[in-house]
């Protein structure tokens, strides 16, 4: 398509309840800014639905106007997307934000996030399988994998989803289930967001109440021998026991707890399910490396919406990720000369993610996206204060990427994929062969904007 310089938006407002503005409105700047900071979107207009008929208004609207559509509920991830949202009207989700969650029942908007979602379980005895951010949106989370701190227990979020309901490029409210559209509702789960818009979600939540968790704090000095004895160990650990290691250059700023304040540390972070005394036996490798600071303890399973410490409010931020096959002693070399002492480096955190477990196992009903086909995860981030820092912070993650290469995957996980990639790169071939059939079948013009397009 031909980049637009305007689109009439005035048959939108008549049929769209909430809000909808074009470039030179007086609030365009906000409401088409992602939560990244460093990513700048440029889409011909944007709509921000209040319900349900309001998404089918806009959808149809768009599909009459030779428009796109981008559906967006947070933009924690839009480094994919950005470039091609000229001719897209971006579809911000976040006021369908409804949270409903009862005995073997929830039900949460297609813009909701996960705090509301954690908080609301809690109350029930009951855990979401969310990841290390709760201002994450649930929606596009969900649809495009989800790891997170239970997930070497149970999996990939996308695969505890169980029903969802979505505008398709028809304008039509659909729902996927296993008996309802189960073509389209495999594709949901891991394909991202490529097959519709989605208005609400359900999924299992799990009976946990409290678990083992904290920190275990060095200086960066030690990320050698830390990171060599939290590899081996990782490889052996058990489902129940879920951790990342990460190389930190925290800044001086209040906001950072005092005892890590303007230091440069290496941590591990993680979680337990089970008592404090299972914590204590699995953790012993790692504790008589004797770190600074222990903060393991009992805490609610609501906590872990916050254990990682990820930044709630927007920032400049650039990353690259690539998943690791193994990670053997000369690996977690190269991956310390690359981001630790001595290396220049720029980086907020350069981190390796244990994998395994439930989620390198299919589990008996699954979607697209069924397991992380290795064994460790590496994502390198660098939060920056002033715009014109970011290219050296994105270079400093292609180094930590680089440096890692003999070890790396051929697979992606696209959820923490921030630039644009060949989507194949995500799936098994067969999964990536049927994922195009139903994107044919369901969105035979293109209509949707992925942050990975499945291409026919």
């Amino acid at each position: 398509m031909a980049t637009r310089t305007h689109t009439d938006l005035a048959p939108l407002r008549e049929r769209h309840r909430g809000l909808v503005l074009g470039p030179g409105d007086l609030a365009w700047d906000g409401a088409r800014q992602a939560w990244h900071l460093a990513v700048d979107q440029h889409p011909a207009a944007v709509a921000v639905p209040e319900t349900e008929s309001d998404v089918a208004a806009a959808v149809d609207f768009a599909r009459e106007a030779g428009l796109r559509v981008a559906p967006q509920a947070t933009g924690h991830n839009p480094g994919a997307l950005a470039p091609r949202l000229a001719d897209a009207l971006l579809l911000k989700t976040g006021r369908l934000s409804a949270v409903e969650i009862g005995p073997g029942h929830t039900r949460v908007g297609g813009g909701a996030r996960w705090e509301e979602v954690v908080m609301r379980a809690q109350p029930h005895g009951l855990a979401a399988l969310h990841g290390s951010s709760p201002t994450v949106g649930v929606a596009g989370y969900s649809l495009g994998g989800g790891l997170g701190w239970l997930g070497r227990r149970y999996g990939l979020q996308a695969n505890s989803v169980t029903a969802v309901e979505l505008v398709t490029a028809a304008g039509e409210v659909v729902r996927a289930d296993e008996s309802t559209e189960p073509d389209l509702f495999w594709a949901l789960r891991g394909g991202g967001g490529n097959f519709g818009v989605v208005t609400a979600i359900e999924f299992e939540l799990r009976p946990l109440s409290q678990v083992q968790a904290g920190w275990l704090v060095w200086d960066w000095h030690d990320s050698q021998r830390v990171l060599r004895r939290w590899a081996d160990w990782a490889q052996e650990a058990p489902d129940e026991i879920t951790t990342s290691a990460r190389i930190m250059q925290f800044p001086p700023l209040p906001i950072v707890p005092e005892p890590l304040r303007g230091r440069n540390v290496v941590m591990i972070d993680g979680a337990v399910l089970g008592s404090a005394g299972r914590a204590d036996e699995l953790l012993r490798p790692l504790r008589e490396l004797t770190p600074e600071l222990d903060t393991f303890a009992t805490m609610p399973a609501a906590e872990l919406r916050r254990l990682h410490g990820d930044p709630e409010e927007p920032v400049i931020a650039v990353s690259d990720h690539r998943m690791l096959a193994t990670l053997p002693p000369d690996a977690v070399d190269a991956f310390v000369a690359a981001a630790g002492p001595g290396s220049g480096s720029p980086l907020t955190l350069a981190e390796l993610r244990q994998l395994g477990g439930a989620l390198g196992r299919r589990p008996e009903r699954h979607g697209a996206l069924a397991t992380l086909d290795a064994a460790f995860l590496t994502v390198a981030v660098a939060i920056v204060q002033e715009a014109h820092a970011a290219e050296a912070g994105a270079a400093a993650a292609r180094r930590l990427s680089a440096a890692l290469e003999p070890w790396t995957s051929e697979r992606r996980y696209l959820g923490f994929t921030s630039k644009p990639v060949d989507a194949r790169m995500g799936f098994e071939p067969a999964a990536y062969r049927r994922l195009q059939r139903i994107k044919t079948e369901v969105d035979p013009d293109g209509l949707f904007l992925a942050n990975h397009p499945i291409e026919p």
